[in-house]
């Protein structure tokens, strides 16, 4: 089944994904959306599982236009690996003192993604990062920034 364009290059939604969201309202009212009128009483657009597979439809329409909103607001280069040549604009934008905000619109990368890079080539530590590195310790966490989690209530420091 092809997929349906939700999204044009500019956001908006394309005129694909409207026409198709009219023609499954219509015909989940049981309107006709060619000839704007009512369907027979007997159509098979009366049956239960053709409307819920209609429902089903929109909904995922819907999803699919969210999720192509959503999208389109993420830097370009987010999951993207990065290349050796972008490692090193990276380094040296970090060592020409550039904002890391700005770095991070140069590099279509999040914020997140630039201090992370720092961090791992140890450039910045962890307390030096504006952003949380969800992907850090409980341990590591709390010696940055000091504080202590439920998970580690009633536990002893062993060695140290």
């Amino acid at each position: 089944m092809p997929r349906l364009p939700t999204r044009s290059s500019d956001g908006v939604l394309s005129m694909q994904a409207k026409r198709a969201r009219e023609i499954l309202d219509s015909l989940l009212h049981g309107v006709d959306p060619i000839k704007d009128r009512d369907l027979s009483i007997d159509s098979v657009l009366q049956d239960p599982d053709v409307l819920r597979a209609l429902l089903a439809a929109i909904e995922a329409l819907n999803d699919s236009v969210a999720r192509a909103s959503r999208r389109s607001q993420l830097p370009r280069n987010i999951g993207r690996s990065w290349s050796p040549t972008e490692h090193e604009e990276l380094l040296r934008e970090f060592g020409a003192n550039k904002p890391l905000a700005e770095i991070a619109a140069s590099h279509g990368r999040t914020l997140r993604a630039i201090e992370a890079r720092l961090q791992n080539a140890g450039l910045i530590t962890a307390a030096q990062r504006q952003t949380e590195d969800r992907f850090a310790s409980q341990e590591s966490r709390r010696q940055s920034d000091g504080s202590i989690s439920r998970d580690d209530v009633g536990v002893a420091d062993k060695g140290g």
